[in-house]
């Protein structure tokens, strides 16, 4: 199975680390409740503990550090609780959006002592 357009979302449990494949826009819906249906989120529904090399997580695995062998509702907890792996762009993008949002926060609030001018995002 050729996975494009891949986010991960990695979770560790019971020593053993748990992957599941999903499409990357589609996540944030999911944690927001604004997507429910798994195979809109998922690009597979099988657990993985390694999805860039394609090894599934065994089912005696599963049950061990799950309680459950049911792939479905292991995804769904991986997809609840898990971390997402986020690209270098992705998070400069994050970043750079964060640092804006500061400096137009502390423009709005504050005025130059002297002039009583409000200050601009560029001083």
């Amino acid at each position: 199975v050729r996975l494009t357009n891949v986010a991960v979302v990695r979770l560790s449990r019971g020593g053993n680390r748990f992957e599941v494949a999903c499409y990357r826009n589609k996540i944030v819906n999911y944690r927001q409740g604004t997507e429910t249906d798994l195979s809109e989120v998922l690009q597979t529904t099988r657990v993985f503990t390694n999805v860039s090399k394609g090894q599934f997580a065994k089912s005696s695995l599963l049950e061990k550090c799950f309680g459950t062998s049911d792939e479905e509702e292991v995804c769904r907890f991986i997809l609840e609780k898990g971390d997402v792996q986020v690209s270098d762009l992705e998070r400069n993008a994050q970043l750079e959006s964060t640092i804006r949002e500061v400096a137009s926060m502390v423009s709005e609030k504050c005025v130059h002592p002297v002039s009583r001018r409000p200050y601009t995002m560029a001083q």
